[in-house]
Formats: structure tokens, C-alpha cells, sequence
């Protein structure tokens, strides 16, 4: 099994390219579905996750092709509508298909997602809002068997807590429905503004009509188009948490810099020295580091999926600092990790406690989940000596490169088996 060798205590400098976002091409993947045109996608990240999304579409029938770095996907044979738990298991985003092949064909057979192990990730709020849309279902070892027996037909429906997953679900499905389906409660995360964006291109008639709310008219025709997904802004903010913990000096480019400004903000209050033009931002580490208290939120609040990154930085600040998750549960994984590199962090609940004015000493780690798999890497490339990192298959579902990212700006990273 592969492993990461870091050899830390280096200034990072230079610059790194942002890829495509992870978290808007999965819906986009799942949305194409819809179609039975050809669509064509730009700027998909070599990551598993979409390479396991793109095998899911093909075990349905879908036909597609890399014609240099573009997607070419073809829907005018496809017809199957059963999604296997090999392929499911480990992506939540795998019952993103339900929603698509429902408003398609009117019943499908999807296994129960995966994914990373933090906390229960419940379909519930997904199969609860389908119903609302005629969706009789039943769940059968591991299997959600649905049906609409007189199709989809447009609703009004407010999810019960904001679920970034069931938005998407809904949305793609609704696209297809009989008349009008109004959302209320919904997720505005940019990867969903990203996906309603794609679905306007292919047709679709979507629109915000509050912050929160979506009406959707229900179409029946999909027309053929090319579509660029927006930059990965969780890849984005990791390598802005990667300058500020080793005292660097990087731009990150591709990006859209206001869609980030929540990360900006806490950074700069950190300590971080940081300036923004079109699509980049420059920023330069600091040696001394704040203390802040941080709790994550659904867009535009601090995101989860930075959590454990920002962790990092804080065993470094001038004193104590408070984490609050309140997305997952069960997403402090790492602390333990971090802790046997000689951070003081304790937790109770959904809080952590993070003690600064650390030095972290390398140490052998065990990646649990994808973001905090990076949260050692940043402990590591901090620490003088060598950390090896086990188990960084949760690495490549979500980062594209990431040691040569990471090689190319100063880091001693390399890839052992």
C-alpha cells in the first residue's frame, strides 16, 4: 500500500494551479444522466472520486471518453438504472444517480453511499424530499428500490436542515418533473450554484428566487453542451493553510477569490499576509500566529472540509483556541494523530480545544479520511525530520497531485509503495 515520505521545516515559495473542483463535478457527473445528447465537461480533477463517478456512469450505460483533458459523454444508449454497492461504496455521491435516473426512467436501484467515515451521512432528508415528488421507495439490504409510478410531479418542499447532498438530488431530479417544484431551505454552496449553472446550459428552467429557494419548471427537452466546472476551493484554501503554516510565500491561481472570502478573512485575521487580483491570491506566512476561535457552518461560513487544515495552523498561534464542528459528527479523527506529533489538543463532543505555541515532531501517521489525511501532511511539512503518512488512498479521492503540487513550491514529498 502506498505511503507519503515528508521531510518538513522548509519555506514553501512559488506558485500552484488550482484543479477543478471535486464537489461540483460529482453532481455534474450525476446530472448528465438527464441527458440523452452528448455533453462535454472541462476541467474535471484526476481524482478517484471522479474516476469512480465516471465508471458508475458507464455501468449504467453511459459512454464516455477523454478526448484529450475533456470529458465526452454520450446518453443515447443508456438505460440501466441499477447502481451496485461495489462502485457506491466509497463515494457518498454515489446516490446523486438516484435523483437523475428517476426523473428519467421513473425507478432505479441504488445501493446506500459510502465514503469517508465521519459521522452518518442520512439519506433520509434525500428520500423524504423525493416522495414529495410522487417517489414511493423502500430500502432493502442495503439497496434503496424506488419508484414513481405516475412519474415525478413538481412540489413544494422544505427541507427539514440544510443538506448540500439532498439540494443536488433534488434539484437534478426536479429539472424533469411534471410543473413546478419550489426548494426552500436549500444548500448555496458555489458547487451548487456551479451544478444549477450547468443544468440552465442544458436546458433546464431553474432560478434562485430567495437566498434559499429554487423554482424549478420542469422540462422535456436536454439540449447538447460543453461545460467548465469551477475550481476546487477546498483544494484552494488547503494550499492558502499549507503557506501559512510553514511561513511561505505562494500564489494560488485559478481561482475566484470571493468565493473564498470567508478562508481570506480568517487567515488574514490569523496572521497571514494576503493580497487578491482576478483569479489568484498571494499570500505570505507569519511567524507569529493568532489564536481564533473557528466553528464551521454551511456556506458562506467556514467550511467543514477545511476544518482539520485550520487545526494545524492554530497549534502554532500564541494561545488557546476553540473548534467547533457543526456539520459531521465524528470529524476529529486527526487530533489523535496530530496529538502523537506533540500538539495538545482535547475534545469533548463536537468541540476541540487546541493549545498553541507548538512544535510538531515527525512521527509514522494513519490517514482516516481524506481531509485529515492533508491535516498530517501540514503537521508534517512543519516538523523537522521525516513523517510517513499510511493509508493516503483517502488523499487521491479528493487532491489532484498533491506531492507534485506540493514538490514544485520547495516541499521534500515523495510517493513510496
Amino acid at each position: 500500500m502506498q505511503k507519503l515520505e515528508v521531510f518538513g521545516a522548509n519555506k514553501l515559495k512559488g506558485q500552484i494551479n488550482i484543479s477543478g473542483s471535486k464537489n461540483a463535478s460529482l453532481p455534474i457527473l450525476a446530472a448528465t444522466l438527464l441527458s440523452s445528447k452528448r455533453v462535454y465537461l472541462n476541467n474535471l480533477p484526476k481524482v478517484k472520486d471522479i474516476e469512480t463517478m465516471i465508471n458508475l456512469l458507464q455501468s449504467l450505460g453511459s459512454k464516455t471518453k477523454f478526448d484529450k483533458k475533456r470529458l465526452i459523454i454520450d446518453n443515447s444508449k443508456q438505460n440501466k438504472k441499477f447502481a451496485s454497492y461495489s462502485l457506491v461504496k466509497t463515494m457518498r455521491a454515489g446516490i446523486l444517480v438516484l435523483g437523475p435516473l428517476l426523473a428519467k426512467f421513473g425507478n432505479a436501484k441504488v445501493s446506500l453511499p459510502g465514503g469517508c467515515s465521519i459521522g452518518t451521512r442520512p439519506v433520509d432528508i434525500h428520500l423524504n424530499a423525493l416522495s414529495k415528488l410522487g417517489v414511493k421507495y423502500k430500502i432493502i439490504q442495503g439497496y434503496v428500490h424506488a419508484t414513481a409510478p405516475k412519474g415525478l410531479i413538481g412540489s413544494k418542499i422544505r427541507f427539514p436542515k440544510i443538506s448540500v447532498g439532498a439540494t443536488e438530488n433534488l434539484i437534478i431530479a426536479a429539472s424533469l418533473a411534471k410543473g413546478i417544484t419550489i426548494l426552500n431551505n436549500c444548500a448555496i454552496e458555489p458547487e451548487i450554484k456551479d451544478l444549477v449553472n450547468f443544468l440552465i446550459k442544458i436546458g433546464c428552467n431553474i432560478k434562485w428566487v430567495a437566498k434559499r429557494s429554487l423554482k424549478i419548471i420542469g422540462v422535456s427537452e436536454i439540449n447538447e453542451t460543453t461545460y467548465s466546472v469551477m475550481f476546487d476551493r477546498i483544494e484552494a484554501g488547503t494550499y492558502l493553510v499549507v503557506a501559512a503554516v510553514t511561513e511561505g510565500n505562494l500564489n494560488i491561481k485559478n481561482v475566484i477569490p470571493n468565493i473564498i472570502q470567508t478562508e481570506i478573512n480568517t487567515l488574514k485575521k490569523i496572521g497571514a499576509k494576503i493580497t487578491v487580483k482576478k483569479n489568484e491570491i498571494h499570500i505570505i506566512g507569519n511567524k507569529k500566529i493568532k489564536n481564533m476561535n473557528i466553528k464551521t457552518a454551511p456556506y458562506p461560513g467556514f467550511p467543514t472540509d477545511l476544518q482539520a487544515q485550520i487545526m494545524v495552523l492554530l497549534c502554532k498561534a500564541n494561545k488557546k483556541s476553540l473548534i467547533k464542528e457543526d456539520i459531521f459528527e465524528n470529524r476529529f479523527m486527526h487530533v489523535a494523530e496530530l496529538n502523537r506529533m506533540g500538539a495538545k489538543i482535547s475534545t469533548n463532543g463536537n468541540k476541540a480545544v487546541v493549545e498553541g505555541n507548538i512544535n510538531f515532531a515527525a512521527a509514522e501517521l494513519m490517514a482516516t479520511d481524506l481531509r485529515a489525511s492533508v491535516s498530517l501532511i501540514l503537521a508534517a511539512l512543519t516538523a523537522e525530520g521525516k513523517s510517513v503518512i499510511n493509508r493516503i488512498y483517502h488523499l487521491d479521492r479528493g487532491y489532484e497531485n498533491i506531492e507534485k503540487k506540493l514538490k514544485k513550491v520547495g516541499a521534500k514529498i515523495r510517493r513510496v509503495n
